[in-house]
């Protein structure tokens, strides 16, 4: 897959992480692809022949947009032909609240959402190679949704330190840096996001180590153990196929047969 990241402006950066576009050719069989936990939850607006979601082994087709929110396993998906994707990453602490929707722990959500009408003018645009165009749009969308909502500096604090550290802050230490109580921004973090402070900091640091792992297969499972926190290489290892549903040994092993496709971060799409 190509993959590209593109910044949003200065007025969404506590809100979005960044824009991004993917396209691949699966060909015209069916093929199947995998998207693994991160910290993120994202908007998926997507152009070609179809997509569906593998669920207790029957195919449910997803219209665009979609949203993936907080994964705790792997999901997959299936597709063939031409797919082309422009996503929306946001911090978990603050897709709801953008996009006017009550909080949750679904893994796919189908919307039923204004920014549906966005889809027309995208696929005009994505029909006439005019990405920049189309991203365009999106940001526009959402530069006028943030006017009409306020944003919550504890949460910023909070997610900020948070990131910052990597997903290692024990929850006191993520309320001291928003200068917050623990009960405050527990139940702050609950209400925006659906999840406990903790459950974020685990995907986050999971999500380093997998990105590590995919782009330096041969280092040392010790030494990330160490540097991210965990108790010892096991505790990695526990955590580690809790998320991806395999062992860090088994993932490596795959980084190394699969040439990476981007050059700082791990692309959330996999062929399977």
């Amino acid at each position: 897959m190509q993959h590209q990241e593109f910044e949003p402006p200065e007025e969404l950066r506590d809100t979005i992480k960044c824009f991004w576009h993917n396209s691949a050719d699966f060909g015209e069989r069916q093929s199947r692809f995998e998207v693994v936990p991160d910290g993120y939850a994202e908007l998926i607006f997507y152009f070609g022949s179809g997509c569906s979601l593998t669920l207790h082994n029957t195919l449910q087709p997803l219209p665009s947009p979609f949203l993936i929110g907080l994964l705790h396993h792997p999901v997959f998906f299936q597709t063939k032909n031409r797919l082309e994707i422009i996503g929306i990453r946001f911090y978990p602490w603050t897709v709801f609240d953008v996009l006017g929707l009550p909080s949750g722990k679904d893994g796919v959500r189908v919307l039923e959402h204004p920014i549906a009408q966005l889809q027309t003018p995208l696929e005009m645009c994505m029909q006439e190679g005019k990405l920049m165009e189309a991203l365009a749009h999106v940001q526009h969308y959402f530069l006028n949704a943030r006017k009409h909502v306020s944003s919550d500096r504890l949460l910023v604090k909070a997610g900020t330190a948070m990131r910052t550290a990597n997903g290692t802050l024990p929850v006191s230490q993520v309320a001291a840096a928003a200068h917050a109580t623990v009960r405050t921004l527990e139940r702050k973090f609950k209400q925006s996001s659906g999840y406990a402070v903790r459950d974020v900091s685990g995907l986050m640091r999971f999500e380093q180590v997998r990105n590590h792992l995919w782009l330096h297969p041969n280092a040392s499972l010790a030494g990330l153990a160490h540097e991210l926190g965990y108790t010892d290489q096991a505790h990695l290892s526990r955590e580690f196929k809790r998320y991806s549903g395999t062992s860090p040994a088994a993932f490596a092993r795959k980084a190394r047969r699969e040439k990476p496709v981007v050059s700082s971060d791990f692309v959330a799409f996999v062929q399977a």
